[in-house]
């Protein structure tokens, strides 16, 4: 009896709000046709303002064609259809990039010794160093003078050790309550960097098709390769990296050779170069080379120092 009455109860409520648009059930077919459409729009709006968007868009195509662009413009701006809030520069101009923020701008330490060099010692060092020198020659010949390439490939492998690093020492610190000493956000900020490099190399030249496919083979391998390499000795996963880095510095110092000598066009800075460093608006490509080499100067003795702090797999430990 008491299901009866709530059921009675219920169809009381919803009733009038489902129905009362509908006409008798003597009518013709067309007339219960219309009556049913209010009530399905109130359990369906979604599909029933998809329906009218698409009568509109027949209607009217030329606002249909422009909220197309809005909505294609929104997807690539928007997470999950959630606008970001509108950013503005020093100068009140609105901020154009959703890849970085202004708070993450900053003006590279060119002052940094690019001729740093750490010499090998012990096994792990050695063959750290000998890895990294038996890379170079194929790159080079693959490469030749072709730097931007040459840079631009480098970057969708040199962001991933830091990202790798920064996962393990994260799962670490979980798996054993314990700090990190700040390194998981050291790595993290480093990936993030690289990528950032990644992103300005594309406005200055495009990969060919086999250099994308390139890509997806070498990092395939090289992102196992490094977690397994990270995962028996941190000190030697940060000494190849510091090495690699070291080899990044003399690229970055031959590309600005070329510049200098005019064998390459020294063009205008890309727009996303000029706001990541903070550089002036007239910028050259040669600026930018110049504070990218300085950023990987940075990263060569960040790595060599972890190198250090990680011996005996203690790198967050020694921290605290």
């Amino acid at each position: 009896m008491s299901s009866r009455m709530s059921g009675a109860t219920l169809l009381g409520h919803l009733g009038p709000r489902l129905f009362a648009a509908a006409e008798p059930a003597s009518g013709s077919l067309a007339a219960s046709a219309r009556g049913i459409m209010p009530a399905a729009a109130r359990i369906f709006p979604a599909r029933m303002a998809s329906t009218d968007a698409k009568q509109v868009a027949i209607e009217k195509p030329e606002e249909a064609a422009t909220t197309e662009q809005s909505n294609k413009k929104n997807a690539v701006a928007s997470y999950w259809g959630v606008q970001p809030r509108k950013l503005v520069r020093e100068d009140g101009t609105e901020w154009p990039w959703f890849c970085f923020t202004p708070w993450d701008t900053y003006r590279a330490d060119t002052t940094i010794d690019v001729k740093k060099h750490h010499q090998p010692r012990g096994i792990p060092d050695k063959a750290a160093y000998y890895a990294v020198r038996a890379l170079r020659v194929p790159m080079d010949l693959f490469f030749q003078r072709r730097h931007a390439s040459h840079a631009l490939l480098l970057k969708t492998l040199a962001a991933v050790p830091p990202m790798v690093g920064g996962v393990l020492l994260h799962l670490r610190s979980l798996r054993r309550f314990e700090h990190s000493g700040g390194w998981i956000r050291a790595l993290m900020e480093e990936a993030e960097n690289e990528r950032m490099h990644l992103m300005t190399f594309l406005e200055v030249t495009q990969p060919r098709w086999w250099e994308r496919a390139l890509v997806v083979a070498a990092q395939g391998v090289f992102f196992n390769a490094y977690f397994v390499g990270y995962l028996v000795s941190p000190k030697f996963a940060h000494r190849f990296v510091g090495y690699l880095e070291e080899e990044a510095v003399h690229s970055y110092t031959e590309y600005l050779k070329d510049l200098e000598a005019g064998i390459i066009e020294n063009t205008p800075a890309p727009a996303i170069a000029i706001d990541y460093w903070r550089l002036p608006a007239d910028a050259t490509l040669k600026d930018v080379v110049t504070v990218v080499r300085a950023d990987e100067a940075h990263h060569r003795d960040a790595n060599h120092y972890a190198s250090v702090r990680s011996n005996s797999l203690n790198l967050a430990h020694q921290q605290n």
